[in-house]
């Protein structure tokens, strides 16, 4: 049995390190063993005979220990053993899987087209007795295309408006945050519910009045994705800036007075109209003169 330096050294990075593992004492000097007292004999035994496989002889290792990806994207593998000998080791699970390179201790698999969340079971063999890891692994759509909407683009102030911000195709949904800006002030947060499986469409909608003092006032919308606990990152993606017109409403005095204006050139308007038809008719008598009917 391996002692507890005997675990493997770390697993390399990714995708392009190549794996190894090398035990920090593989054995023990026959001169480091300590000579076993005769008195203690009697209680090992008992152990021996009382908790038969009370501990693991050997361990199994998997890197990375969890894994999300993109749909059709390939990752490298490492599948290893503390089992200086192993009889029989390698990867199970319904994913396509390509060995790179293989030693005793380790085998080295590129996983590749995997289009949705499944298992892999990494295993090896020693002196008749079977370990396995299991490594989980999640595909994730993320956030390629963030919309954003305003409606209407111009207003006047303390008018409602309204913001909505639209992302097609994510998952896992319930990972997802959408939040709508202001400039640089945060006006909304969204977070959704998990779905089903497949990759949904979320939206976030706000209605809010037209803020007052400057005339335009930007808003963008930002999707994350936050994959941390699935064994990934955070991905973010910022809409493009749209642009509110905002007016200030007119006061009742300007009001009066253009209401004024546009009466007074109306009522000149058709008051120029009829007396230029009434000097016509005047005009056409006085030219073609008038004449009597005989009987």
């Amino acid at each position: 049995m391996l002692t507890g330096t005997d675990l493997p050294v770390e697993m390399p990075g990714r995708v392009n390190g190549s794996p190894w593992l090398s035990p920090a004492r593989a054995s023990v000097d026959a001169a480091e063993m300590p000579i076993l007292d005769c008195r203690g004999l009697p209680v090992a035994l008992l152990a021996l005979f009382c908790c038969p496989g009370s501990g693991k002889e050997f361990e199994v290792y998997i890197w990375p220990e969890n894994l999300v990806v993109e749909p059709s994207e390939s990752w490298e593998v490492n599948c290893s053993t503390t089992c200086l000998q192993p009889q029989k080791g390698g990867l199970e699970g319904p994913v396509n899987k390509t060995l790179l390179d293989k030693q005793p201790q380790w085998n080295l698999f590129l996983l590749s087209n995997i289009s949705q969340d499944t298992y892999i079971l990494c295993y090896f063999t020693c002196s008749g007795k079977q370990e396995h890891k299991r490594l989980n692994i999640s595909v994730y759509h993320p956030p390629k295309e963030v919309t954003l909407k305003l409606q209407p683009t111009w207003v006047t102030v303390g008018r409602l408006f309204t913001i909505e911000c639209r992302v097609p195709a994510v998952k896992p949904l319930e990972n997802l945050t959408l939040t709508l800006f202001h400039g640089k002030e945060i006006l909304h947060h969204q977070t959704f519910a998990g779905g089903t499986l497949d990759p949904q469409e979320a939206t976030a909608t706000l209605n809010i009045t037209a803020p007052s003092g400057d005339k335009h006032h930007n808003f963008s919308c930002q999707a994350e994705l936050d994959l941390r606990s699935h064994g990934g990152g955070i991905i973010r993606r910022v809409s493009e800036t749209k642009m509110l017109e905002v007016y200030e409403p007119m006061q009742d005095s300007q009001m009066i007075i253009i209401v004024t204006v546009v009466s007074v050139l109306l009522f000149l308007f058709v008051t120029s109209v009829l007396l230029c038809f009434v000097f016509g008719q005047h005009w056409r008598q006085r030219r073609t003169g008038t004449y009597g009917v005989q009987a």
